[in-house]
């Protein structure tokens, strides 16, 4: 499968690299980046399974996530796009693409997030089988939840998931 490459003025959203493995491994080291997600930091075992889980969604699901390269550097920073992560929560979020964006700490305050998250909407708008995607973030993640309400996500409820409070937004793609 061909993973389409995206373009911003700053960005290029491409399909993982193994010399992604490096760079990912030393932001999940970092507790701006994995105080949301993980907790804790993770080793490069489970690094390497989220970045092909990544790739994996892409061949199951026809979408999944980019890494994120900086264009001026060439440099990994992160990745964004739609995953079908099966979660056992209430309300489900099974059949809708679930968006994320995840990005190095260095990177923050720059406005790649929004770039990146951007891109992959419009792609998602044009691409992904249904109109309706949802996101999931943790109720202390106020960057996140800023992002995701200036690319149009709204809260639908909030919930606990593996034991820390969520909120789930849901966005539907603008009408042609």
């Amino acid at each position: 499968m061909n993973i389409p490459v995206l373009e911003t003025a700053r960005l290029r959203l491409r399909g993982h690299y193994p010399s992604d493995l490096a760079p990912a491994v030393a932001m999940f080291q970092e507790p701006q980046f994995y105080q949301y997600l993980s907790g804790h930091p993770l080793p490069e075992e489970e690094v390497w399974t989220k970045l092909l889980r990544h790739m994996g969604v892409w061949y199951i699901c026809g979408y999944g996530f980019w890494a994120i390269e900086e264009k001026a550097t060439g440099q990994y920073i992160g990745a964004v796009g739609f995953g079908e992560w099966q979660r056992a929560i209430t309300p489900s979020l099974k059949g809708f693409p679930e968006v994320g964006w995840v990005l190095a700490p260095h990177t923050h305050g720059q406005g790649y997030a929004l770039e990146a998250a951007q891109a992959a909407l419009a792609w998602g708008d044009a691409h992904l089988p249904v109109a309706r995607t949802v996101c999931l973030i943790d109720v202390a993640n106020e960057p996140s939840q800023r992002l995701a309400a200036k690319v149009g996500y709204q809260e639908i409820d909030r919930i606990l998931y593996k034991n820390i409070p969520v909120v789930l937004l849901e966005r539907f793609a603008p009408r042609p």
